[in-house]
Parts: structure tokens; sequence; C-alpha cells
């Protein structure tokens, strides 16, 4: 007999379930990984889907898990197509009996396994799906799913006391034998309809794809630069590799596993400290437990423009404002910067995130779903769960979201980037500006804007919106959202 071990979002060989029991079951084994033309396709408003920064480090995260395979003396089959199509296909030619794989969660995911699942019934195949990715087990939890509280603090709470993280599991050292099958070749960006992208030298990281890069970013974070300790302190940096752990790229497609982290994070505690630094780290780790867990209570509604809350706002779909804000041409340095970042790299930080959401949401009144959809294109860390909630959350219509609030931006971009390095890194139109102007340049008289080169309207943009009055005008229609739920 013969077993199928389907990747999906878990390109790794540690801490692997799936893998552990196809490896158990001692029977040949075919590991499969599908490129779902699905994918790469287009959103709801018409973004690419996988955009070419997510889907080069796929690529390279794929080619790393063949290579690891192939070190054991096996190899990855790939193939382009539907899976609930290409599986069923492998499965009659093979003679295969069993099918692994790690579930998912969310609408797309959960309708191509079910597809599958209803090919497979026929021809009598078992199949095997495991919960992996998130650092506590829902069976472990002290509440089921369907009771999961619906603030993040009340979960949090709750899991620390009573619930268990389980160790990870190891890496096989030895797999089972490979039928004869064709492999079939990795594709290239072009044959997905994408092209290359330029390396940006601004850039906080070299990203590549793959589990051997992932595991070489936790020793390098954790203990070679040493800089667990300090993470507390230094996540809401803009600039640098090291502000943050940039974790999140191999975690999003599974090429590090939480626990594998966590387990890191108790062995430095026990070699070299224990603070509020180690603990935020694992805190983060349980923020993405707690989206991924309240998608799987929830369902679609995470995608409802209503979001959790049911709140009916009348969202604007402005799309020449979401064209600025989007191209970096707010006339916002912070908002500016922080989205040519991502449309450069692929990647933003947590507080950059934050601001450019807020100011989409609650200045600009914009759907947030287009926001939603634009870092599902762009960003390399991309996780349905994570993405969804945060938006959700950013624009008040989060489970956990408390009323409307919104980010100062010219007060965030004091407080995190006072000497306006980061703004300046990649708005070079403003360079020349002096600290104290360079986040409000609106303000800039004419005299001013001749001495440091920046005509507004010209090499930078003015204002898109007034932040106070727009303030104003979008709590007014959140409010009336809250007295028609009432």
């Amino acid at each position: 007999m013969t077993g199928l071990l389907w990747f999906r979002n878990d390109l790794r060989l540690h801490d692997h379930r799936p893998l552990q029991a196809a490896v158990q079951a001692q029977s040949p084994l075919v590991p499969l990984y599908c490129f779902d033309p699905r994918q790469f396709g287009q959103t709801r408003f018409g973004f690419a889907k996988t955009g070419a920064f997510r889907a080069q480090f796929l690529l390279e995260g794929v080619a790393d898990l063949r290579r690891s395979l192939q070190a054991l003396g096996r190899d990855l089959i790939i193939r382009v197509g539907y899976p609930e199509v290409i599986i069923p296909e492998l499965v009659r030619a093979l003679g295969i009996d069993t099918v692994y794989w790690h579930g998912e969660v969310t609408a797309e995911e959960v309708a191509v396994e079910q597809d599958l699942m209803a090919q497979l019934k026929p021809l009598g195949i078992r199949t095997q799906v495991f919960w992996g990715a998130t650092l506590y087990h829902p069976d472990h939890l002290p509440f089921p799913l369907e009771a999961l509280p619906e603030v993040f603090t009340q979960f949090r709470k709750q899991v620390e006391q009573r619930s268990q993280v389980e160790e990870p599991l190891p890496t096989p050292t030895a797999l089972p034998p490979l039928p004869q099958v064709d492999r079939g070749a990795l594709p290239a960006l072009q044959d997905l309809g994408l092209s290359a992208p330029a390396p940006d030298p601004r850039g906080v990281l070299p990203f590549v794809g793959g589990e051997t890069a992932g595991l070489h970013r936790l020793q390098d974070y954790v203990w070679e630069q040493d800089c667990l300790k300090t993470y507390k302190e230094t996540r809401n940096g803009l600039v640098g590799a090291n502000y943050s752990s940039k974790f999140s790229p191999w975690l999003a497609l599974g090429c590090l596993s939480p626990r594998q982290i966590y387990a890191e994070v108790q062995r430095y505690e026990g070699a070299r400290v224990r603070n509020d630094s180690t603990y935020w780290l694992v805190f983060e780790l349980l923020w993405r437990d707690y989206f991924r867990f309240i998608a799987a209570k929830h369902g679609d509604r995470i995608f409802y423009p209503s979001g959790l809350r049911g709140l009916g706002i009348d969202w604007r779909q402005d799309w020449d404002r979401f064209e600025a804000w989007r191209s970096g041409r707010t006339g916002f340095p912070l908002v500016d910067a922080n989205l040519r970042e991502l449309a450069a790299t692929g990647f933003m930080s947590n507080r950059g995130r934050q601001n450019v959401a807020s100011f989409l949401t609650k200045n600009l009144g914009i759907d947030w779903r287009l926001g939603a959809e634009w870092f599902e294109s762009l960003l390399i860390d991309y996780d349905v769960c994570s993405n969804y909630g945060n938006w959700n959350y950013t624009a008040g219509v989060g489970n956990d979201a408390r009323g409307f609030r919104y980010f100062n931006i010219p007060k965030q971009a004091k407080d995190y980037d006072p000497e306006g390095t980061y703004v300046k890194l990649w708005l070079p139109e403003l360079a020349a500006l002096p600290a104290a102007k360079v986040h409000e340049p609106w303000k800039l008289q004419p005299v001013e804007q001749k001495r440091y080169g920046v005509r507004l309207g010209v090499d930078y943009p003015r204002p898109v919106v007034d932040l106070a009055k727009s303030v104003q005008a979008n709590e007014q229609i959140y409010n009336r959202a809250r007295w028609r739920r009432t």
C-alpha cells in the first residue's frame, strides 16, 4: 500500500504531524505539492491574488523542501493544477490508499479539501487530516472552539493558565521509499504569469523562502545576534533587519513551526535570560493563534464588509484615493513611506501596517477589504487568518475591536521615526527636510519649499484629506452603524 502526503502551507520536515503519521505507516510515500492556478488569479477587487514577492518566496520554499527530501534520498512530486483533480489521478495511477494533509480553516482552502474528499470517497481512500498551524492545539484549549472568548485578553489568560504547548516533533532521518513516478518540474515565475521582482537594497532583509532559511533566521536572531532579549523594546522599529524577529514570512508558509520557535525561546530563557521580551515573542504567537481560532469559529464572517461585529458601515470605494494610498502618494510621509516599502519589497513593519490600515479606514473611510486584498497580493508573510483578523480589528468591525479607535499619524511618525530616518529612506524627495519638518511637509512655507527643494503638489503631493476633519466625519459614519445595529 502507498500513502500520499499533500504539502500546503506547511513547507517543512520538522514538527510535521502528517509526515510523522505517514512515516509510521512504513509504506511507500508520495510527497506532493500542487501549484493551484486559483491562487494565481485575481482577488475580488482585481489585484493579483499572489503577487510576485509572495510567489517568489513560495517557489523558494518549495524548492528548499524538494532539496531537503532529496537529501534523505527521496523527492517532492510537483504538479500545476487543481489538487482535487491531481491527487485522485495519482491515487489511481499509484495504488495510493491513504492521503495525509494539514487542514485549513478558511473558505477557499476548506472548499478544496471538501472537493478532494468527495473525489476520494468513491475510491475508498482513507484520509488523515491534522491540525498544525498554531502554537496550541485546539484539543488542548480550556474551551471548545465554539466557546472561544471573543476578547483576546480573556483567551490569553485562560490559555496561559490552563494549557500546555506540546514539544515539536523531530525531523525524520529516514523516509519510506518513493514509487516510480514523474517528479515534475518546479514552475518559474513566468509560468505563473508573473515577472521577477527587482531586489531593493533598502529592504529590511533579503528574505529567502524555505525551511532552511527559516531555521537559519531563528538561529541568527535568537542566538547569534542575541536580539530576543530586547525584542519588546525594539519591535516597533521601522529600519533594519533586527528590530523585530521577521519570522512571519516563514511562519505563513509553514517553513517554521510556531512550536519550534517556542521551544527555542524556552531554551534561550534557560541558557541566557528570561524577561518581558522573551515573553512578548510568545505573546505575539498567541495573537496569531487567536486569529486562526477565530476564523475557525466564525467562518466566512471575517471576509464580510461588516466584519465579525456585523457593523453595516457605509464604506467608500473611492478608487482615486485608494490609488493614492497604495502607491504612497497621500501626502502623509509615514503612510507613504510604508506603502512604498511594501510595493518595493513585499514587506512592512507591524507598526507601519497599523498606521496605513488606520489611515485607509478611519481617515479615508475606504472599504477595508481593498486594503486587505492589497496586503494579500503583496505581503510575503500573508496569512489569511492574521491578515483578515487584523484588518477587521483596525477597521473597528472585529470581535475584539473597541469602538472608533484611530492612529494619530503625525504623532506616530514623531514617536517611532523621530529623526525621519525611515521616511527619508523611502521618500528621497523629502531627504533634505530637517527632522522637525519631514513628517508634516504640508506646513512648509513657499520659501521653505524652495530652500529644501520640495514643491508641494509637484515633488511631493499635498495631503489628500484633512486629518482632523476626516476622522470626525468617519467617526460619525461609524457611530451611525453602531446605532443601527443596536
